[in-house]
């Protein structure tokens, strides 16, 4: 006589959902690893716009045509290496460099900090600087706060993400 597993829809439902979860875990992984980055950077890292989040993010407009801006990078990176754990410092060549040319200017002024190839203006949606240098502070939460004008100092800069 035949005798029926009464358990059997149960483990049947419990090999759908693994099945299904699985599935969906893959999916995404799938997905993430294969879109487009949102931004490049000089060094050759890549990433998406919600990297930025959960940190503060200063980005800086420079050019070796303003010594202002030469002037501020040692501040910009006392800042960077002071303030890591909450602070990601981003500087943007103002006249669009990349490659040897960019790299050269980099090791020439000092510029100690990440820069980013891609034009802020265009990834956050907002104007480019009237005049140089140029620092945007974006909060945590991905909001633009403060445009600031002029050089800035280690201790400017500190006191705006307290």
């Amino acid at each position: 006589m035949f005798h029926a597993d009464k358990s059997f829809p149960i483990k049947l439902m419990k090999i759908y959902y693994k099945t299904k979860q699985f599935f969906l875990i893959s999916l995404t992984f799938i997905i993430t690893s294969c879109s487009e980055p949102d931004y490049f950077l000089a060094d050759g890292d890549t990433g998406q716009m919600n990297d930025f989040l959960g940190k503060w993010l200063i980005v800086n407009y420079w050019a070796d045509w303003c010594p202002p801006c030469i002037k501020e990078m040692p501040e910009l990176e006392s800042f960077y290496k002071e303030n890591k754990a909450k602070a990601l410092v981003l500087a943007y060549n103002f006249d669009r460099l990349e490659g040897e040319e960019l790299q050269g200017q980099i090791k020439r002024f000092g510029v100690n900090v990440p820069s980013i190839l891609n034009d802020p203006g265009k990834l956050f949606g907002w104007e480019s600087p009237p005049s140089l240098p140029a620092t945007y502070i974006i909060n945590p939460q991905g909001e633009l706060i403060h445009t600031l004008i002029g050089p800035q100092t280690k201790e400017s800069l500190e006191a705006l993400i307290e």
